[in-house]
């Protein structure tokens, strides 16, 4: 796989000189971002897009970059892995590059996921390296190489721009990383409230098995002592293509993969909404806040971090019952979910695309400032290729 030969490039060779030479740190910047192999929904490339469009409202130069770290767009032409990188996440007015032919260099290489990593220090003509950090991703994977790889790269001296106060605490405290963070933000175009479009007695639940991280099976199980003591109550799930979950009873629907557009319009039918997050929290849940949705999460470290006692989301432990108990509270108490739908909109409306790029902007400069610092410093065996 690319990545893995990219990761015995960089053992044999250490990483690319850094081009001292380039610019002023202070003016506007060229960032290049790396993104790993995408498929529709990913909701991590679909960060990467909304903080590059707004750096470049800042005024910075982006461009995008593919790894294709599980070979999953070899066989495809160019035209059209860049085409359907702009479908998935409305990137057009970012144009993806599939390969590296055209590298020429930039102020600042991005890191967005540990499969770019060594990518991103074999590339050369740059001033700095930074990562963006928006999970733990040594928790995607039982012990394994990949475990351990993705842990190593939070040690590889990049500054790590986190997507949580909680996430950078954990990277710095663990791996002994440079760290700064940023707040993820719904987009207040599309997930907005409509009060007039709510239904009663309609629960949904993100329930995308194929991220072990949201706990599916847990929230099913809540979802089917939910159903037993409420059989009138409407279970939607949503997330991933259709399977079957005959278990939680007769009325829920499968909603599959939707569109954002699609997803705003479920938030703001629903009467409460779940996600649950074992690790850094879900933008979905930020979602259904922007659209007024009282949200159920989990009691975890990470959002009791990330969102302490504000009142939204509800925070339920993680436990079959408990969770059960949340989602039925909710339904019974209107005033309640009202209160919850308030607090969430609050919340909600302090997060912006624009706020966090600044955030990231300011990660930036720390990445350069490093750099600047550790060139000024005698070098060592790695420094050099």
């Amino acid at each position: 796989m690319p990545h893995i030969a990219s990761m015995l490039e960089l053992a044999r060779t250490g990483p690319a000189v850094l081009d001292t030479s380039r610019g002023d740190a202070g003016g506007p910047l060229s960032v290049a971002a790396v993104v790993p192999s995408f498929r529709r929904g990913s909701g991590g490339h679909a960060t990467v897009v909304h903080l590059l469009r707004e750096l470049r409202v800042l005024g910075h130069h982006v461009s995008l970059w593919l790894e294709d770290s599980d070979g999953r767009h070899r066989d495809e032409p160019a035209a059209v892995t860049r085409r359907s990188f702009a479908e998935f996440f409305a990137s057009d007015s970012i144009e993806l590059h599939a390969d590296f032919a055209a590298w020429s260099g930039a102020d600042v290489a991005l890191a967005t996921g540990w499969q770019t990593v060594a990518r991103v220090h074999l590339l050369d003509g740059v001033r700095a390296r930074a990562y963006l950090v928006q999970d733990h991703e040594p928790d995607f994977y039982p012990v394994s190489a990949e475990s351990l790889w993705a842990a190593s790269t939070y040690r590889s001296g990049l500054h790590c721009i986190a997507a949580s106060p909680w996430l950078a605490h954990l990277l710095q405290s663990r791996y002994g990383a440079s760290a700064s963070h940023f707040d993820l933000a719904p987009d207040h175009a599309l997930y907005r409230p409509d009060a007039a479009a709510r239904r009663e007695a309609t629960v949904i639940f993100y329930a995308r098995t194929a991220t072990p991280r949201r706990a599916v099976p847990l929230g099913l199980s809540a979802l089917e002592v939910l159903s037993e003591r409420r059989p009138g109550v409407e279970i939607e799930l949503f997330g991933e293509v259709p399977r079957s979950h005959d278990h939680i009873g007769a009325r829920h629907r499968q909603l599959g993969i939707l569109s954002h557009r699609e997803l705003a319009e479920l938030y703001r039918r629903a009467t409460v909404g779940m996600v649950l997050s074992l690790t850094n929290p879900s933008l979905v849940a930020l979602e259904m806040m922007a659209c007024g949705l009282p949200c159920i999460e989990l009691a975890s470290e990470s959002m009791r971090a990330t969102f302490g006692t504000s009142g939204a989301p509800m925070l339920a432990s993680a436990d079959t019952l408990a969770l059960g108990e949340a989602v039925e509270e909710l339904l019974d108490d209107r005033e309640h979910r009202e209160q919850l739908a308030q607090s969430g909109l609050a919340l909600a409306a302090e997060r912006t695309w624009s706020r966090a790029a600044v955030q990231v902007e300011s990660g930036l400069r720390a990445a350069l400032e490093r750099s600047r610092i550790s060139h000024d410093q005698p070098p060592t065996a790695h420094n050099s290729r």
